[in-house]
């Protein structure tokens, strides 16, 4: 895993920006690059890398050139399908000059084009110059797990894997977007090409951007899928099929993202999906033992270092743990912030840093973890809400209406009623800012592709939202990129496998969720490997303490960024408000219920740490 930043001339006169703006913009990438480096600027384009190498060690510095020097690139991730592609490259006379993986793209490039992303299985964000053309394309992968920021400013095209590469460009504006806060007080955080950056646009997963004759175009080249819903239309094949399909594909992305020229390990959370991943870890590797890493908490009422070891002894594993404590938050928040760049709803992001720091300490460089299968698979209770009919407005019009305009269909129902939600919320902004949230609403028009939802079972619906709204922008994020990267770990997702996530499109609706589980195919797929025990545990999610705990500490700094002065003179939110919801949050034994409520407080105070750290202005 790496870091790539750079910027390319949109006004046709030259890049007056002297190399020292593109070592500034790839210095803050230095953790997830600690490697080396390399820069590259010619043709009104500049390219800067940092490398974390672990695929061709010796050799698999970038930026990469063809044979002739015409294509250059640079890239932030992993082609697990590099070996076969690169057999059909060098048998079409492709001649490849570093045993890396990623070399694949640029002579895919000069094969296929953009269509190269069609013939890719991986994880990766990268940016090609191509002098004959005149072209930049950047791409992001399928699912979004490497990110890919840009900015169109001053006669540029900004781009970076972090929103702080970008900002390091003089050209760059640093504001609050008020969209984006708002959404993050809406939804588990930002969505689609959103940031918390005014001016500063994420590459959607999925998408391509080209620049071209100083235009800039972006274009989707895939989404994820769900056929048409037909009542009563029979599945395709038995149960079974299914079951081992999953399987099999599954073992096979394990075994794919089992590649690397350095120690990979695994994380073991106590839940059925790192299991499952562990034990197909286990039976794909030989001649070591294979790590295995878990967090575990001294209240018990999160902990699960019970289950954590049950697997950890079944497995055999070289097993790690990590005791976070509750002041270990407040140690880590602003670093995590930092790292995130956006504020958050839930600690538990210093939890994962946390973890990652124990990776790295062991000299593990990459780890395997169990993200997308909820989304892919019906993880979480509100799939068997749905099933008990909980998707009516209740009669509610208004509500109707704005399902109609963020969804396409006003039956869709997805976590909470927004309409209540909206006039909500509007208690916590500023006066000044309340009046005018018309203007930055994220609700005034659709949030995802209507037509992608449109016809699609209620099963199928919600797992598109939840792979668009919770894991894309959220999980895979400011929870997976950052906080391993922070420690300069690699994460990998077998359940994010491309083969796997086409195939989980055709599993019919009622393997995946019944009104008595969630996530039955994966649980037939895992009989035999992983003990019963865990099989069949409730769905326990991964949480820490939320802002409740930080005040009760009373804690200088925290005190500081949510006192009324401060609030009041940064004018985003109401600081009335936020002095009631401290009285509230500071009385003994309080809480914010982990499902049904959101630490508004959380959300207020990592906000302030992000103004802070990136040196926004007031509103």
């Amino acid at each position: 895993m790496c870091g790539v930043t750079g910027y390319a001339d949109l006004a046709g006169t030259g890049l007056a920006e002297g190399e020292e703006v593109l070592d500034r913009m790839t210095a803050t990438l230095l953790h997830r690059g600690p490697d080396s480096g390399g820069r590259l600027v010619r043709g009104g384009v500049a390219l800067g890398f940092r490398r974390l190498s672990i695929v061709g060690l010796e050799d698999g510095d970038q930026p990469i050139l063809n044979e002739d020097g015409s294509v250059a690139m640079v890239c932030n991730g992993e082609i697990f399908n590099h070996r076969e592609l690169r057999a059909e490259l060098e048998a079409k006379g492709h001649r490849f000059r570093t045993r890396t993986d990623v070399e694949v793209i640029v002579h895919l490039y000069e094969e296929y084009g953009t269509g190269l992303l069609e013939r890719l299985n991986g994880q990766f964000a990268f940016a090609v110059h191509d002098t004959r053309r005149g072209r930049l394309f950047l791409a992001r992968d399928h699912m979004g797990i490497l990110p890919m920021y840009y900015a169109v400013a001053g006669g540029r095209l900004v781009f970076g894997s972090e929103i702080k590469a970008v900002l390091a460009h003089p050209s760059v504006p640093r504001r609050a977007d008020l969209t984006g806060l708002d959404q993050v007080l809406t939804f588990p955080g930002t969505v689609g090409s959103r940031t918390l950056f005014e001016g500063v646009s994420s590459l959607e997963n999925g998408h391509f951007l080209l620049v071209e004759d100083g235009a800039v175009r972006v274009e989707k080249y895939w989404d994820l899928d769900y056929p048409v819903d037909v009542p009563g239309e029979p599945a395709e094949h038995p149960d079974r099929y299914y079951v081992d399909t999953v399987r099999e594909l599954l073992e096979q992305s394990v075994r794919r993202r089992l590649q690397a020229d350095v120690p990979v390990g695994y994380y073991l959370s106590g839940g059925l999906d790192s299991s499952l991943i562990g034990a197909l870890v286990h039976r794909n590797t030989s001649g070591t033992v294979p790590r295995s890493f878990s967090i575990t908490f001294p209240d018990r009422g999160i902990d699960e270092s019970r289950h954590q070891r049950l697997m950890a002894r079944h497995l055999g594993s070289e097993h790690t743990e990590t005791e976070f404590h509750p002041g270990d938050i407040a140690a880590g928040l602003r670093r995590m912030i930092g790292h995130a760049e956006c504020p958050v709803k839930e600690t538990y992001n210093t939890c994962s840093m946390a973890l990652s720091a124990a990776v790295r300490e062991t000299g593990t460089r990459v780890i395997l973890t169990g993200e997308g299968a909820d989304e892919l698979f019906a993880g979480y209770l509100g799939y068997r809400f749905d099933l008990g009919g909980r998707r009516t407005a209740g009669g509610d019009p208004f509500e109707e209406e704005l399902r109609r305009t963020i969804w396409g269909d006003p039956h869709v129902f997805y976590e909470r009623d927004y309409h209540a939600w909206r006039e909500s919320k509007l208690d916590l902004y500023a006066p000044a800012l309340r009046d005018a949230h018309a203007e930055f609403d994220c609700l005034a028009g659709p949030v995802v592709d209507p037509g992608m939802l449109r016809g699609r079972h209620p099963v199928h619906q919600r797992s598109y939202l939840d792979f668009k709204l919770r894991l894309s922008d959220h999980l895979l994020s400011d929870h997976g990129d950052r906080m391993a990267l922070a420690n300069s770990v690699e994460a990998r997702y077998p359940f994010l496998d491309p083969d796997l996530v086409r195939f989980a499109t055709t599993v019919p609706p009622r393997l995946k969720v019944t009104a008595s589980t969630e996530k039955y195919v994966l649980k037939e797929a895992a009989r035999g490997l992983v003990p019963e025990e865990i099989i069949h545990r409730e769905k326990f999610g991964f949480r820490a303490q939320g802002s409740p705990a930080l005040l009760r500490e009373r804690i200088e700094w925290v005190e500081d960024l949510l006192s009324y002065d401060r609030i009041k003179r940064q004018g985003y939110f109401d600081p009335d408000v936020v002095e009631h919801l401290k009285e509230q949050y500071r009385q003994p034994g309080y809480e914010v219920h982990p499902h049904l409520g959101d630490d508004l407080l959380l959300v207020v105070l990592t906000f302030g740490v992000l103004l802070d750290t990136f040196s926004l202005p007031d509103a």
